[in-house]
């Protein structure tokens, strides 16, 4: 828990750890504009991993929708309590792959433990992945990434606690901000968001509607 606080603290200071190494650092010049961005979450999401994300995308011009397994709302959570309310805008049930351009995972513990255990969910994560399409995942987003077989042979990060998670599934484990690895791009804690942001927007960027430069790559099972 200090840890987290620690990270959350780091993040509100607008400080963090040092930027990301040369080989995963991100261009500035592309835009993901014009994409449509599915956000999975249940409820107990991270609050500020999703705002934090959800607000870098909007003002480059993407549109999100966040998709969760019911309609109305899903309350986030905030520190160590229950955070804000948000709209759904599509329940999962109702949601395909083909429909967006790219995914985001913005982790949290209860919301991913209850994600990977939803069969809709595990098949829109695999499906966006058989399809090639930019996925972003950070903190234990992972979780549902390893659930849907798409993790082996990659090289990520995410919650330090998910390291052996990852191992056993026989991912590469790097401790950095953030890690790209073709259409994927992993991040660790709310305190690497404005690196892990930067990421994201490049890899989504280049699978933008209308470049002809969609990642490739397909689930790794």
């Amino acid at each position: 828990m200090l840890v987290w606080l620690s990270s959350l603290a780091v993040l509100a200071v607008g400080a963090g750890p040092g930027r990301a190494s040369a080989q995963d650092a991100p261009g500035t010049e592309r835009k993901p504009a014009g994409m449509t961005v599915a956000i999975l979450v249940a409820d107990a999401f991270e609050q500020v991993a999703l705002t934090g994300l959800r607000k870098a995308l909007d003002a480059v011009g993407a549109k999100t929708v966040l998709v969760a397994p019911h309609p109305g709302q899903v309350r986030a959570w905030n520190l160590a309590n229950w955070g804000d309310m948000f709209d759904v805008d599509r329940p999962l049930g109702q949601a395909r792959a083909e429909q967006f351009d790219a995914q985001l995972l913005p982790g949290g513990v209860g919301n991913t433990d209850l994600l990977r255990v939803n069969g809709d969910e595990v098949k829109f994560v695999r499906a966006s992945f058989d399809a090639g399409k930019p996925v972003a995942s950070i903190c234990h987003g992972p979780w549902s990434l390893i659930e849907a077989g798409v993790v082996k042979g990659r090289r990520m990060t995410a919650w330090p606690s998910l390291k052996t998670d990852l191992q056993n599934a026989r991912a590469t484990w790097e401790n950095k901000e953030a890690v790209t690895d073709n259409n994927l791009v992993t991040s660790r804690m709310p305190a690497d968001i404005p690196a892990f942001n930067r990421h994201m927007i490049d890899l989504f960027a280049a699978g933008k509607p209308g470049t002809g430069s969609a990642p490739s790559g397909t689930a790794r099972r």
